[in-house]
């Protein structure tokens, strides 16, 4: 007898039959009201030829005992027994709010079953699963998946892949017959990590189109995968990507998954994005104060420490508005290039005599935070660390950066590291920890390791609870909801080019809402890529994220700083908005043209980037997305952020002046953008007028 649970919030619906058998999933997507067993005999397939002679189920363990030919639910043996596991429904599924569980069983193996799934109110859908071993020997945990189903007309498939300084390329393929998975064995997230697999209707954008998508949370190896079979079922999954014999549970022990996020939107991938935002910010831990505006000294001195010189930067620092001072590598016994000194977290006294105090006290003094940069999971070889201790390394591994890394899972690495940087931290009361994780791990169990890790996050934080970390990793690397429970930001990429910024951010925000992203205004000229750009267009690209610098202020002339100082004030007037609101992205027909912004229940800000030439000689209309259809806006150029050169002004006059019309008329219609170089941004700013 089966009997159907509804869960729904936000829009998103979800129904599950509880038997005959395992709980399986008959709906997740549109919210479809009251539900009786009809839906039962309207979701149940027939019986294909050649196939089992009954209805195959798709349930939320799936095995090959229900027909299921696909990646099974979960695998495991006992000593090469059990391999094919079949386990069994233990007493009534538990409904508690939006949330069910249920435990499952299989006795002849002896593992037990716990799955868990919560549909929280934005209509972020999580889940989870925990493997308990019952037996009186031990059971190898091969995989436990999260699964969930999809529909048929979900006919296409989005993940993104990505390299050093090029993060959050997107790429499309169809959704056909067979499996698409996305693994990663870099023993952190990878800057070719998906972030979000996304499945759904063809063509579908931004603003159009019905998805479903699944994330991971969790910072080591994993696997995102979407699989289709010839007898009509489809599912999108996840999971960690576990080595052989790495989860081995004795009597008694158990393993639990990480979190996996299905989210589902009927407006396309903004849809998902503002579900998965939303999700994000009503977290207790989520920064509640205003995102600081921040000045990393990397691109600004690199590895030469000099007291006078830095000090001369934080004057430059605080006059034009910065409030919070990082001082980067360099700082930390015989630390003069990267191939020396990593893991000794001594101040160096040859470069400061005197501590970091004459430094700290003097950015405090100019009334600014201080941050400080640390990479504690790695060693280089030559370092003392490495010499007193070759046995905590992870693996004899290749050389990366010049570096190996430490196994933060034995108790005397953890208690050192956490020794070092609870010293640290209490010393000189940092305010902000930029955490750098520079290399993959290879020829590594990382289950441990990541655990580990989240673990030192975690204590270090209760031990000094404003102190905020920032998970920086070669730049996106180590970028996922695994790490952001545990940390308040994330490096988007090493590039400060705003060119490669401006995509890399867009697909960046697919995930995570703008306030967690670190974008710092660099020099003119790249240093990762040498392109030139000029300032407004920098500082454009830096404004709808975590803003910030990574510049030498000393080498600025007084019109840069005045540039500076006005797009500072701009960025904290607006961030209350940036920060809060629905962030948007417009289907532009011109590829070689972004137009994205964020909308507030009163006031909006949009960003209209030029990357490329255009085969066209006049550029397609700006259609702004989200607006209220009802309300009349005000839109203006902000003034304090205008492109340097060309003929903008002259031929659209309304940029200075502004104009007037309907959130219907701009969403649909649009306007005529000025004509822009490549490289080059304008920034739209629109208040409302009065009811259309």
């Amino acid at each position: 007898m089966s009997e159907l649970i509804s869960l729904a919030a936000n829009g998103t619906g979800l129904v599950v039959e509880t038997g005959p058998g395992l709980p399986r999933v008959l709906h997740w997507g549109a919210d479809l009201g009251p539900v009786d067993e009809d839906l039962v005999l309207a979701a149940t397939p027939g019986v294909p030829p050649s196939s089992v002679d009954t209805p195959i189920r798709l349930t939320l363990l799936p095995s090959s005992r229900e027909g299921w030919l696909g990646r099974p639910g979960a695998s495991g043996h006992r000593d090469g027994s059990f391999q094919h596991l079949r386990p069994e429904l233990l007493g009534p599924v538990a409904v508690d709010g939006n949330s069910l569980s249920f435990t499952a069983a299989d006795s002849a193996a002896g593992v037990e079953f716990h799955v868990e799934l919560h549909l929280d109110p934005s209509g972020v859908l999580r889940v989870r699963h925990e493997v308990v071993n019952t037996g009186a020997d031990t059971w190898t945990v091969d995989a436990l998946r999260l699964l969930l189903p999809v529909p048929a007309h979900a006919v296409e498939l989005l993940d993104l892949t990505g390299r050093w300084c090029r993060e959050r390329s997107p790429q499309r393929s169809p959704f056909l017959h067979g499996l698409r998975a996305r693994e990663s064995r870099r023993g952190r997230t990878g800057h070719d990590a998906t972030g979000l697999l996304v499945a759904g209707t063809d063509g579908f954008g931004f603003r159009h189109g019905e998805v479903w998508g699944v994330h991971l949370a969790w910072s080591g190896n994993h696997e995102h995968f979407a699989e289709r079979l010839p007898e009509g079922l489809s599912l999108l999954g996840a999971s960690e990507l576990l080595d052989p014999g790495e989860i081995r549970l004795a009597p008694g022990e158990s393993y639990a998954t990480p979190w996996a996020f299905f989210v589902w939107s009927d407006q396309g991938l903004d849809g998902l994005s503002a579900r998965l935002h939303a999700w994000m910010r009503a977290r207790t831990s989520h920064p509640s104060t205003p995102r600081p505006v921040v000045l990393n000294t990397w691109e600004a001195v690199y590895f030469n420490h000099d007291l006078g010189r830095l000090r001369a930067l934080a004057d430059r620092a605080a006059e034009i508005g910065v409030e919070r001072f990082v001082l980067d590598d360099g700082w930390f016994r015989g630390r003069r290039d990267d191939s020396a000194g990593l893991g000794d977290w001594f101040v160096d006294s040859d470069v400061w005599p005197d501590g970091l105090s004459p430094l700290v006290d003097y950015v405090r003094d100019k009334g600014m935070q201080f941050g400080l940069w640390f990479e504690p999971e790695m060693v280089n070889p030559d370092s003392d660390l490495a010499r007193a201790h070759p046995d905590w390394l992870l693996a004899d591994a290749l050389p990366w950066r010049r570096q190996q890394v430490l196994n933060v899972a034995l108790p005397a690495v953890y208690d050192y590291l956490l020794e070092r940087l609870d010293s640290l931290v209490t010393e000189y009361r940092i305010d902000y920890i930029k955490w750098d994780h520079n290399r993959d791990l290879m020829e590594s169990l990382t289950h441990d390791q990541t655990v580990a890790v989240y673990r030192l996050f975690d204590e270090l934080r209760s031990r000094h609870p404003a102190l905020e970390i920032e998970s920086c990793s070669s730049g996106g690397a180590r970028v996922d909801l695994g790490v952001l429970a545990h940390t308040d930001r994330v490096w988007a990429s090493d590039t400060n080019d705003a060119v490669e910024r401006q995509r890399i951010q867009r697909w960046m925000g697919l995930l995570i809402p703008p306030e967690l992203v670190g974008s710092h205004v660099g020099p003119p000229e790249a240093h990762t890529t040498g392109r030139f750009a000029e300032l407004p267009f920098r500082c454009a690209t830096a404004l709808f994220n975590h803003a910030g610098l990574e510049w030498d202020l000393t080498s600025l002339s007084s019109e840069e700083l005045d540039a500076l100082t006005a797009w500072i004030s701009v960025y904290k007037r607006l961030r209350g908005l940036l920060h809060t609101g629905v962030t948007v992205r417009a289907d532009h027909p011109d590829h070689g043209s972004l137009l994205h912004g964020v909308i507030g229940p009163d006031h909006a800000v949009f960003c209209y980037a030029r990357l490329e030439t255009s085969p066209d000689a006049l550029p397609a209309r700006l259609r702004f997305p989200g607006l209220d259809p009802t309300r009349r806006y005000t839109i203006r150029a902000i003034p304090e952020l205008l492109p340097v050169s060309g003929h903008f002004v002259t031929q659209t006059p309304w940029i200075t002046t502004g104009l007037t019309l309907s959130g219907a008329a701009l969403t649909h219609t649009g306007l005529q953008p000025p004509l822009l170089a490549p490289s080059q941004a304008m920034l739209f700013e629109l208040t409302p007028a009065s009811p259309a």
